[in-house]
Order: C-alpha cells, then structure tokens, then sequence
C-alpha cells in the first residue's frame, strides 16, 4: 500500500468490484423474482459478459497506449447508465425481456476497459519482488467484493426490490469512477503505437502463440463454465427447492468470498514461482469435489460448507494464475495480452450460465453435474499445456 499510486488504484477497483457484483447478484435475481424464468436469467448472464469478450482485443489496444486509468472510468460511468436505465425502465413497466438483453449487452462491451485495465496497471505501479502480496491483495479484493456485494445484493432485492439493488449499483459504480479519477499512468508504462486495429490482432496473435496464456486459457475457460453455471443453479435451488429468500443467496455468496479472503491473504505470502501449476491443479480438484457435494445438498448449510470450500481453493489459485501470467508477459504487452487473455479464460462462465438456464429445465441436478464434469476436464490443462519453466516463454516482441 505504500507504492504511490497503489492505494488509490486499489481503492477504485475495489468499489468498481463491490457494484459489480451487487449487479451480477442483483440482476440473476430480479430477473428470477420479476419474470420466473431461469432461461431468461440465463441468457441476461450470458449477455451480460459475452459481447465484452468479442471486443477485448481492441479494449486491450487502447489500454496499450496512454490513459488506462480514464477508460476505467469510462466503463464504470457506462455501467452506472445501464443499471439506472434497467431499473428505470421496470419501474415504470417498460422492460421487456428482448429490452433487458439489449442493454446488457451494449453495456458489456466495455467490461473489459476496467477488468484488465486495472489489472494491468498491478505489475507496472508495483516492484517485481512484491508481485505476489499485490496479487494477494488483488484476488482478495475479488473475494472481498464477493463477500460485501452479494450479500448487499441479496439483502436489497429482498428489502426494496431489484429495481432499488441495481439503482444502487449504480451509485456505486458513480463512487468508484470519482476515486479512478485523474489517476496518472505511471510514467514507466509502455505505449504502443499506430493502427488500433492493428495493434487488437497483434494482441491476438501474442497470446495465441505465448504457450502460457494458451495453456491458461484452455484451463480458466472449462473451470470457469462451472462457476456459470453456479451463478444460475445455486440462486435457483435456494429459491426454488430449499424456499429461501434472496438475502440468503446473497449470504452464501458472502461466505464463500469470506473463505477466499482469507486463503489469498494468507497465500499471498508466500512465494509461488515453480509451483503455480500444482496449486492450480490442487484448487481445481478441490473445486470438483465440492461442487459434487451440491446435487445431495438437503439444507443451506450444506450448500454454504460446499461455497466456503470452494472459496478456499479460490484464494491460492488466482495467486499463482495472476503472477505466473505477470511473469511471462512482457510489459509492452500488459494490456493487450491482458485483455485477450482474461476475455478467452472467462468465456466459459457466459456459456455456463446460458446453459445452465436450459439444463435447469430438465434439472437442477443435471445443471450441477454438467459443471464438475467440465471441471475436472479443466484439471487436465495445467501440467500438460502450461510450460513448467519460464524459459519457455514466448520472447518478448516489441510493441508496434
């Protein structure tokens, strides 16, 4: 926290975090509560994340050149206008469901300015040798998010509505902008240059052919179809089988951001370099069996001890993927590499939500078992496709 400039940038992501998970939260259930239909949760999840993902590459060129801290900003502000426009518009009985797609969609598109963005201003504001407890306060602030956003989410839409949850967000979102605000590149960043165009198929083609970001890109897509299909499948059994309220999804999703704030905490002293491949391998099966426990789970504590498990396996897993993906990423390349690689490794959590919508049709259960399924193949990618040395890297290439 004492690095200049660390702090601020930690602080606006922090709450761009927090209202992004009060909207993934709030938005799965207000579209449950207002039109009871889990394909339609489904398909706002997916539209919610996928168009941002076809677009990242040339999010990733603009990040590459000077004012990555504005195009935060940028995405926060178009953030706090769609969730006001979606709450606006059902209050006022204007929303139908091809509407809500609509403008989730558009607004996804600049997902990715703030999520690699802000990650990609870590490894140059912050000394090599220190990457490690950045990390660990990067993917705790992603478990800490979890853990304040989705039980805020849940307690609104059960106290207020949806409507007044993502309004809320919005307000949020609007903090998190005014924090980002005038924050400088650091003057050690690289600029990349010329065609934006040319520079989003350069990005392309430098993760395409880096055998890290391959390989973490096969890993991170299967693993994270099974978190999209968490995303819809928890909200529903506990709404529909168990016949909890909203507030208690949110408070499951709090606890496992609780065990994963804990577990990076913890992870993120200590040194990962040569061992990032085993401990990703060890939080992926960690995550399968958890996640296999769900189809027999009878009660909300049984689904809460399957969360926090997982959130524990969390922790040490972000760690190595962030620094592994730091290290072998030549900083004239942070944001373009960045952008694409996060864009391909989270393209499985759309996919999982829009499916999970139809399976949860014929059953929960065939919803759940689908993801540790998909999981486990995910365990397959680490040792095999990843390189073990950083010698195997791809060498860095200079920007143009």
């Amino acid at each position: 926290m004492r690095v200049p400039g660390f702090a601020r940038l930690y602080a606006g992501l922090l709450l761009g975090r927090v209202s992004g998970t009060v909207v993934t939260v709030a938005l799965v259930l207000f579209v449950l509560t207002r039109y009871h239909s889990p394909q339609l949760a489904g398909a706002t999840a997916f539209f919610a994340i996928f168009p941002g993902l076809l677009v990242s590459p040339l999010a990733g060129a603009l990040l590459d050149r000077k004012g990555r801290a504005r195009l935060v900003v940028l995405d926060y502000l178009i953030a706090a206008v769609a969730v006001g426009l979606i709450a606006g518009l059902s209050v006022l009985h204007a929303l139908p469901p091809p509407l809500l797609l609509v403008i989730v969609g558009l607004s996804s598109l600049t997902n990715p300015l703030s999520s690699a963005g802000a990650r990609s201003l870590f490894p140059i504001l912050v000394p090599r040798e220190l990457w490690e407890r950045a990390n660990g306060l990067d993917s705790s602030g992603h478990v800490f998010a979890t853990l304040v956003g989705a039980p805020l989410a849940g307690a609104l839409v059960g106290w207020i509505g949806g409507e007044w949850a993502l309004a809320a967000a919005g307000v949020l979102f609007i903090g998190a902008a005014v924090v980002m605000l005038g924050l400088p590149d650091p003057a050690t960043a690289s600029e990349a240059h010329g065609n934006v165009l040319r520079n989003a198929w350069l990005g392309l083609k430098y993760v395409a052919t880096n055998p890290t970001l391959r390989g973490l890109a096969f890993t991170l897509s299967f693993l994270n179809f099974g978190w999209g299909v968490m995303d819809i499948a928890i909200p529903v059994i506990l709404l529909g089988r168990l016949h909890q309220g909203p507030a208690t999804v949110g408070y499951l999703w709090g606890a496992l951001g609780a065990a994963g704030l804990v577990s990076a905490l913890l992870a993120g002293r200590v040194p990962t370099q040569g061992r990032e491949r085993q401990i990703m391998l060890g939080g992926i099966l960690i995550s399968a069996v958890a996640m296999a426990t769900l189809p027999f789970a009878t009660s909300v504590v049984a689904i809460g001890i399957a969360l926090v498990v997982m959130g524990l396996a969390n922790g040490p897993f972000d760690i190595s993927l962030f620094t592994l993906r730091q290290r072998r990423t030549a900083p004239a390349w942070f944001g373009r590499a960045f952008a694409v690689s996060m864009s391909v490794n989270f393209v499985g959590t759309p996919i999982g939500s829009a499916l999970a919508g139809t399976l949860i049709e014929r059953s929960v259960d065939v919803a759940l078992w689908t993801a540790v399924v998909v999981v486990l193949v995910a365990g397959i990618f680490p040792m095999l496709t990843i390189p073990a040395s950083d010698k195997a890297a791809v060498p860095a290439k200079a920007a143009t």
